[in-house]
């Protein structure tokens, strides 16, 4: 099998850091690039992981693009703290790395949502998937503050088992992360929004709720289908309040 490192990048993740890093064992070596945490992260993952850096944080792709080139290993595994890799997945890359085809430098990997407790089906989220397997010198991330994407210079693959997500603890952290999000997404989105009219503000996040809810089947995962759309709305509406007040030089 080619040698793997793992890449988990955290900030405060004290509750996730231990099942992560249990969930890559089999990784040659774990990488942990820790934003300055003051929960204890640091601490434990000092214990635990491999190789402990630390760089404070400006947007999720600088962060990754600088962490990459820290691997020690040609092949990355990139791991958020809120990730799980499943047994199953465990043993279709070590598979797949025991004879990869030398045409693909990257692999998308499907994620299992977990929110409010209760695995999600439908919401937008049911067949959500990204680029987490690839080759260090081939790979980097696109210039975007929040919801970064791979850019893959070559083929790319994808494996059959997915990665478990737990993307919610409790309902005021994930209030608070979509709102971090909103503001990281007011900094990409100045440079192709013109003026901030109603559309922004009144119609695009009633289609944001809309196209969670009725149009990606949000309304059978239930109360928790409700919840993601009334959310995504809420976060297109900040990104435009967040962008106002940026263009204000106001917080």
């Amino acid at each position: 099998m080619k040698k793997l490192t793992a890449l988990i990048p955290v900030r405060n993740e004290i509750h996730n850091i231990d099942e992560v890093i249990d969930s890559v064992d089999f990784a040659n070596e774990v990488l942990v690039v820790d934003s300055f945490s003051s929960d204890g992260t640091f601490e434990k993952a000092f214990e635990r992981a491999t190789k402990v850096i630390q760089r404070s944080f400006d947007n999720f792709s600088a962060q990754k693009n600088w962490a990459i080139p820290q691997a020690k290993h040609e092949w990355i595994l990139l791991v958020d703290a809120d990730e799980r890799v499943t047994p199953e997945l465990k043993k279709e890359i070590k598979d797949t790395l025991k004879n990869p085809n030398p045409e693909i430098v990257a692999y998308w990997i499907g994620r299992t949502n977990q929110f409010m407790g209760k695995q999600v089906h439908y919401s937008g989220w049911r067949n959500d998937k990204v680029i987490r397997l690839f080759k260090r010198d081939f790979c980097t991330y696109n210039n975007k503050n929040v919801h970064e994407e791979i850019i893959a210079n070559g083929k790319v693959g994808i494996l059959k088992n997915k990665m478990n997500h737990y993307t919610y603890t409790t309902f005021d952290n994930y209030v608070a992360k979509m709102n971090r999000y909103a503001t990281l997404q007011a900094k990409d989105y100045d440079n192709k929004t013109k003026s901030i009219t109603f559309y922004h503000v009144i119609i695009k996040p009633f289609w944001g709720f809309f196209k969670h809810y009725i149009i990606q089947g949000g309304f059978r995962d239930g109360f928790v289908g409700f919840t993601i759309g009334y959310m995504q709305a809420y976060v297109i509406f900040m990104r435009y309040v967040k962008l106002w007040l940026l263009r204000k030089n106001r917080q």
